[in-house]
């Protein structure tokens, strides 16, 4: 027998913990849905063994913030060997919830035909290029599957802050604005980085007002892949006061061609930061993605932070 403090043994007893009362108590962690589709970050660009280990810091970034989340990777020029097509991983994906529902059905369990979206398809893009994500939807059509296509993860305030980071990384900002020391090398003018033409360039332009906010200095954003936009910003910044320019890549790394951002930092004759990459806020952001196609909460709330 036992009494409601443990049992009469002496045996400790493991108690659930009472959730903490009132509006400062801690959230119920959130998990992915019982049979929720699959996650599945649509990567653009030559596929390398560089490109497969920012995608999976990403998904794990990701996996890490959502518990229980089934996420994938999908090459927009994959080989179906060592990088497996967009098509093949959403084609996979269906395979895999039909037969969880056969095997299920065959052992007596009571549960219902799938339905909905078999996935939701992030492209791995931090802004609008209307080339590549007509390729992402050609691919998503062509698989002949139920998926749902997201927006690109931009424009937003942690794109913001990861532009931010990468220049400080690179001596070309200030960590904290706040904290009395300077950087030498600090520039006094960011030329923001894009590529996918006009569009992407104003959509880079709203991220760039964030990041101007950030730091108090101008930022204008150009277009890597329409020429002379480059050098024509760089000429912009100068005539308005800037001396000591750094170009900021408004990209996450694999769409575009390796050396371009050197080449254009070498037509602005300014330093150049690294690509946001596997950034954390790269992998919230695609899950943020994820959860409000699905119409869930996300884990928390995406918002950016100060660089300290």
């Amino acid at each position: 027998m036992s009494s409601p403090t443990g049992p009469e043994s002496g045996l400790p007893v493991r108690m659930p913990r009472p959730r903490q009362p009132g509006r400062h108590r801690r959230p119920e962690p959130l998990v992915a849905p019982e049979g929720a589709p699959a996650l599945v970050l649509a990567v653009p660009g030559t596929p390398s063994s560089a490109t497969r280990s920012l995608a999976e810091e990403v998904v794990s970034i990701a996996r890490s913030e959502l518990p229980g989340l089934d996420a994938r990777i999908g090459y927009l020029d994959g080989d179906n060997a060592e990088f497996p097509t967009l098509q093949a991983v959403l084609t996979y994906a269906a395979e895999e919830r039909t037969a969880r529902f056969e095997q299920a059905r065959a052992a007596g369990m009571d549960v219902r035909e799938p339905d909905g979206p078999v996935a939701v398809v992030v492209p791995l893009l931090a802004g609008p290029d209307s080339a590549l994500l007509r390729r992402v939807r050609q691919a998503v059509m062509e698989s002949r599957i139920a998926a749902e296509l997201t927006d690109v993860l931009g424009p937003h305030p942690l794109l913001a802050e990861a532009l931010h980071v990468r220049l400080s990384e690179a001596g070309l900002a200030r960590a904290d604005r706040a904290r009395l020391f300077t950087v030498a090398t600090a520039a006094d003018g960011i030329i923001l980085a894009s590529v996918g033409g006009d569009e992407a360039v104003q959509a880079a332009g709203i991220t760039g007002m964030l990041l101007a906010a950030r730091l108090a200095v101008p930022v204008m954003a150009a277009a890597l892949d329409q020429e002379g936009s480059i050098a024509s910003v760089a000429e912009q910044l100068r005539s308005s006061g800037s001396q000591q320019l750094a170009l900021a890549p408004y990209l996450i790394g694999p769409e575009i061609e390796p050396g371009l951002v050197e080449e254009a930092a070498k037509e602005a004759e300014c330093s150049a930061a690294e690509s946001l990459g596997p950034y954390p806020a790269i992998g919230k952001l695609a899950l943020a993605k994820y959860t409000t196609a699905l119409g869930i909460a996300p884990p928390q709330q995406a918002q950016g932070t100060p660089v300290r």
